[in-house]
C-alpha cells in the first residue's frame, strides 16, 4: 500500500513528501527542499529505505537538501526536465541571496521529459510535463490511489508564480488545464506549499483557473 507523510521544510514551509510502499518499506522523497538532517531523521523513524530523490523543479526551496541527501544516502536524483538545469546550477547563489545555509550542488542522474513511468515497489507514477512556473517543471501522478504531486504548478485556491526568470503565465494556465484538469475530479493533490485539495474543487473554486477545465 502507498503511504505518504508530508514534512514541511525551511522558512518557505515547502511540502517535502516522503512516499513509500508499506510492504517493501522502500521510499522516495519528492522535493527535498531543505533541512536534510530533519528529513533523514523522519525516514529513520519510519523505518524506510530511500531509493531515489524526485524533483518537480529546480527552485531552492524544492531542491535545497537534494545534493546532501543524494551523497549521504547514495541514491539517484530523478527529475526535473532539463530546462530547469539553470535553476539547479544557481542553487548556491540563490541560497546566499536569501541568507540560507549554502546547500551542496545538485547532480541530476535522470532528466525527465513527461510520459515516463517511475516505479516505487509495485506502484507506478506517471510523469507529466507542466512548464510555466519554471520551464522544466514536472508533476507526478499515481492513478491507482488518485494522488497527484503538483509542485508549484497548482495550489489550493491559487497557482504558481510566473515572475521568476523564464516563468510564463499563459504556459502555466495551459499546463494546469492540460495536465491537472484532465484528471478525475476526485484526484487529490499535494502541492509544494499549503494544504491538499482536489482537482474538482479547484476546477470549481480556484479564482485563477476555475472554468478552464481540460
Amino acid at each position: 500500500m502507498l503511504q505518504v507523510k508530508i514534512v514541511p521544510v525551511t522558512a518557505f514551509a515547502q511540502n517535502c513528501s516522503i512516499v513509500w510502499d508499506s510492504e517493501s518499506k522502500e521510499a522516495v522523497l519528492i522535493d527535498a527542499g531543505g533541512e536534510p538532517e530533519k528529513l533523514k531523521k523522519e525516514v529513520e523513524e519510519l523505518g524506510l529505505t530511500v531509493k531515489a530523490l524526485w524533483l518537480t523543479h529546480g527552485h531552492l526551496d524544492h531542491a535545497g537538501a537534494v545534493g546532501a541527501l543524494a551523497r549521504e544516502l547514495k541514491v539517484p536524483v530523478i527529475g526535473p526536465h532539463k530546462e530547469d538545469q539553470f535553476w539547479l546550477e544557481m542553487i548556491q547563489e540563490v541560497s546566499a541571496r536569501y541568507g540560507f545555509p549554502i546547500p551542496e550542488q545538485v547532480k541530476v542522474d535522470q532528466w525527465l521529459e513527461g510520459g515516463e513511468v517511475l516505479k516505487l515497489g509495485e506502484e507506478e507514477f506517471e510523469v507529466r510535463f507542466a512548464p510555466g512556473h519554471t520551464p522544466g517543471h514536472v508533476i507526478f501522478y499515481n492513478q491507482k490511489y488518485g494522488v497527484l504531486w503538483t509542485g508549484d504548478v497548482l495550489f489550493k485556491g491559487s497557482i504558481g508564480r510566473t515572475d521568476f526568470p523564464r516563468g510564463n503565465h499563459e504556459q502555466l494556465i495551459e499546463s494546469i488545464r492540460r495536465e491537472c484538469f484532465s484528471l478525475p475530479d476526485e484526484t487529490q493533490f499535494i502541492s509544494g506549499h499549503g494544504p491538499m485539495s482536489t482537482i474538482g474543487y479547484e476546477k470549481q473554486f480556484n479564482p485563477f483557473v476555475a472554468g478552464k477545465a481540460g
